[in-house]
């Protein structure tokens, strides 16, 4: 039995992980170390909670003693999700960003090369590479130009990890990936803030025009890549993650309208982000053919799969969506 330690498996993306390895790797056992932040939610991995191969530890990646404190427990291998990911609370203040992005990954790094671990697996995002225009996509070979705070917090780490591997031999794998959607995502990003408004007979708000385009995959294929990237990525490598997928904001609005049955009258236009990134495309041609990964959710598929699992879970979504949430959402949306 090895154990893999998973920062901030209460999240979205690191709960779907945690039931992913779970569910398909009996030879490993995952300590989930969060922090819990106001998107880290236990009531994502509740039905785990009596596993034996599973075990929660509260703590900040960016806490020196808590971190060291779970390597002193032996550990074969790190995949990293715990960050700040929200580009408009970046906006509204980037200081959490840099502490747990930046100062969290190094901390980490730190604490998993005294431990002598085996792999560590930086999961970033695509937004590191900044705005795409009309054409073209995304390489592992495209210059780093992050364009908001969020995007620039994740270049930094990524480029500590890169310097690890680089200076110390450390065997590190970064993954940046598209946008995910799917299950036990919190509504704040667009996908699960519509559905969740449209369910309360409430407008969604788009940015803009709404033509900005975002390559699209299912959360379940991104764990599945992750999972490669640790199990067999070379150490040092970047890898591509992307659903070859890309939609309009405003095209991904009206298919959500249909999903839930509502007319495009609920649409509401409102000011546009500063410094809003035009267009994403990833190019994933490296992790296909290195680790014969392939993207097998289809979008419509997913996202009906998606809006069915809001509709079945109406109880989580009301826990989340109170309080500061909604001082936030006034906020950002208010105007």
């Amino acid at each position: 039995m090895i154990t893999l330690v998973i920062t901030g498996g209460c999240g979205f993306i690191g709960s779907n992980f945690i039931r992913y390895v779970l569910e398909r790797d009996p030879d490993v056992s995952l300590v989930n170390f969060d922090k819990l932040t106001y998107a880290g939610n236990p009531a994502n991995l509740a039905d785990f909670a009596a596993n034996p191969r599973y075990r929660f530890v509260h703590g900040d990646v960016a806490d020196v003693s808590a971190v060291r404190a779970v390597f002193a427990e032996g550990v074969d291998s790190v995949v990293h999700f715990a960050a700040e990911s929200h580009v408009d609370r970046s906006i509204q203040d980037c200081g959490p960003f840099i502490q747990t992005n930046v100062v969290g990954t190094q901390v980490l790094l730190d604490a998993a090369r005294a431990a002598g671990v085996r792999r560590f697996v930086q999961v970033s995002t695509d937004e590191v590479y900044g705005s795409l225009g009309a054409t073209g996509a995304f390489t592992e070979e495209t210059p780093l130009a992050p364009n908001s705070p969020y995007a620039a917090s994740k270049a930094a780490a990524d480029l500590l990890v890169r310097s690890y591997a680089h200076t110390f031999g450390f065997p590190a794998v970064i993954t940046r990936c598209s946008n995910n959607y799917g299950p036990y995502q919190f509504p704040e990003k667009l996908i699960p803030l519509f559905i969740t408004n449209l369910m309360r007979d409430e407008p969604v708000p788009v940015y803009g025009d709404g033509q900005q385009v975002r390559d699209w995959i299912h959360v379940r294929d991104h764990c599945a890549a992750v999972y490669l990237a640790w199990k067999t990525g070379r150490a040092g490598e970047v890898y591509n993650i992307g659903g070859r997928c890309e939609r309009t904001n405003l095209d991904l609005t009206y298919a959500l309208l249909d999903a839930v049955g509502k007319p495009r009258s609920m649409i509401r236009h409102v000011v546009d982000r500063p410094g809003h990134d035009r267009r994403y495309a990833i190019d994933c041609a490296k992790i296909e053919r290195e680790l014969g990964w392939r993207p097998e959710v289809a979008f419509e598929d997913g996202l009906r799969e998606t809006v069915q699992w809001y509709r079945d879970n109406m109880q989580w979504t009301n826990n989340v969506r109170s309080g500061e949430y909604l001082k936030y959402y006034e906020r950002q949306y208010g105007k």
